[in-house]
């Protein structure tokens, strides 16, 4: 069972995609003009109907993708890995829905509402900004305040109500396992997320990309399942959302990244100093025990966090992010000059960041007055 309010690592997912009939991703790259990193590297390694926003994309057909953020602790290079393919599905044309669980994190984190809204603004859609999210078709919103415009916040709320008659605390209990009501809430608040965007109200029907970690497949599926309910009883009309699944950004000590480990995660405020300490004392190594043996039998650059950290996000080009492993993987480059590169990779773009993001505040207005 996947838990998706869970801090625990996701290890074989070939065995979960074969489960739940998720799709490879590799076998779509030929069809997309200018794939992603993300796409090309096999971090977005698997999908359910990606075919029809690739026929979007290809029509110039209208489609939207949905996403959301959980404002609860720092925001971090794990999260950045998100914000790239909002950016780059923005670029292509899609609507952007982006909405703060902030009714989630109250019931799962216990933490207030007015601090939850400061978390997401300053820590979170700051840092979006900074990194190129657009206001044009972005629609920034919050679960406990879903619009100005009240046709469209009720239309929202009412969604929920009525997808709750579409499930039964059962099957609840099959995909989630044990229950509470802060659980049963959330889940119900994200189908009405997901599904929000092709009601009348917001534009009608479209298709719909829900870009995501394995962990969330159980909300994915839930929706979906909710979504082809409603259109049997020929409520409401659906589009089945289409949904690609991305690979976790390592933990610095290995395992998934947690919000309440600060050693475990890259923050977008580490100072150069703290980031060269991160690096050195916790980033989990695939060099071996001493210089002479790893001369002799090379390192394991799979399991080294700073080789991931350039290969899914800050070596770019692919021609030096391929030497980089074969002489990590030959014995050529030794561990501590693997994450000199990735110290200074990281800083520099911190750096830029930093300044981006100084600029990105005078911005925020433009996202909240919708």
């Amino acid at each position: 069972m996947i838990d998706p309010w869970g801090s625990g690592e996701i290890k074989d997912y070939e065995k979960i995609m074969k489960e739940f009939g998720i799709k490879p991703f590799k076998p779509l790259l030929k069809n997309i003009p200018d794939p992603h990193l993300l796409m090309r590297r096999g971090i977005i390694f698997g999908h359910r109907g990606f075919e029809k926003i690739l026929e979007c994309i290809k029509t110039k057909k209208e489609f939207c993708m949905m996403t959301g953020l959980m404002p609860s602790g720092d925001f971090h290079l794990g999260h950045a890995l998100l914000v790239q393919q909002i950016i780059y599905y923005q670029g292509l044309g899609a609507r952007i829905f982006l909405c703060v669980a902030d009714i989630e994190a109250y019931n799962m984190r216990r933490i207030g509402l007015e601090k939850l809204r400061e978390t997401a603004i300053e820590e979170y859609l700051v840092n979006y900004i900074a990194l190129g999210l657009k206001p044009k078709n972005c629609d920034f919103y919050f679960q406990s305040q879903r619009s100005k415009d009240f046709k469209k916040s009720n239309s929202y709320y009412r969604l929920i109500g009525m997808s709750s008659r579409r499930v039964t605390f059962n099957e609840l209990s099959a995909i989630y396992g044990e229950l509470t009501p802060g659980k049963i809430m959330s889940a119900l608040a994200q189908v009405s997320d997901i599904l929000h965007p092709q009601l009348k109200e917001f534009g009608g029907l479209k298709n719909v990309l829900v870009p995501v970690g394995i962990d969330q497949d159980p909300h994915i599926r839930l929706t979906r399942d909710i979504a082809g309910r409603f259109n049997r009883a020929n409520e409401i009309k659906f589009s089945m959302p289409s949904t690609t699944f991305h690979r976790f950004m390592p933990g610095l000590k290995g395992g998934k990244m947690s919000s309440s480990d600060p050693n475990s995660y890259i923050s977008m405020n580490d100072s150069p100093e703290t980031i060269r300490e991160k690096i050195m004392k916790h980033a989990f190594s695939g060099g071996r025990g001493s210089v002479k043996e790893h001369r002799e039998k090379g390192g394991i650059p799979e399991i080294d966090v700073s080789y991931n950290l350039l290969y899914m996000m800050f070596e770019p080009d692919d021609k030096k992010i391929q030497k980089i492993y074969d002489d990590y993987k030959s014995g050529k480059m030794l561990t501590g000059e693997l994450k000199e590169i990735t110290i200074e990779k990281i800083t520099k773009f911190l750096e830029k960041h930093r300044e981006r993001r100084e600029k990105a505040k005078d911005k925020i207005e433009m996202f909240l007055n919708q």
